[in-house]
């Protein structure tokens, strides 16, 4: 998997590409949101569009990540993920804690309503 991350405006933007299924990509990932989550960076999108799959490891670093945001009073989108993981999100109910935004300008938008 590649993770490539930018804060711009004060959102850490991570952007996936792969299959996102455990280590080491996992702890790349959740290395990646350590180092950024703080002060300055309370808000995180995530961009899923060029995730391939996903298992219950993959859902488990998502969650964990959007745990870690809202307990420093953060949040987290999930962008454009593909129909696979939205199923996956719906079978596991996690739809109803994830939000899900169709593109970057959609998810700074709710992030910054949060704010």
């Amino acid at each position: 998997m590649k993770t490539e991350a930018a804060v711009q405006n004060g959102i850490l933007y991570v952007r996936l590409a792969g299959d996102l299924i455990g280590s080491p990509d996992s702890q790349q990932l959740l290395h990646t949101v350590n180092t950024q989550l703080g002060e300055d960076v309370m808000l995180c999108a995530i961009d899923l569009s060029s995730v391939r799959f996903i298992n219950s490891t993959g859902i488990g670093v998502l969650v964990s990540i959007l745990t870690k945001f809202r307990n420093q009073g953060g949040e987290l989108v999930l962008i454009n993920p593909s129909d696979h993981i939205r199923k996956l999100l719906v079978i596991t109910k996690l739809n109803a804690i994830f939000t899900i935004a169709a593109n970057d300008t959609e998810a700074a938008e709710h992030l910054k309503a949060i704010r």
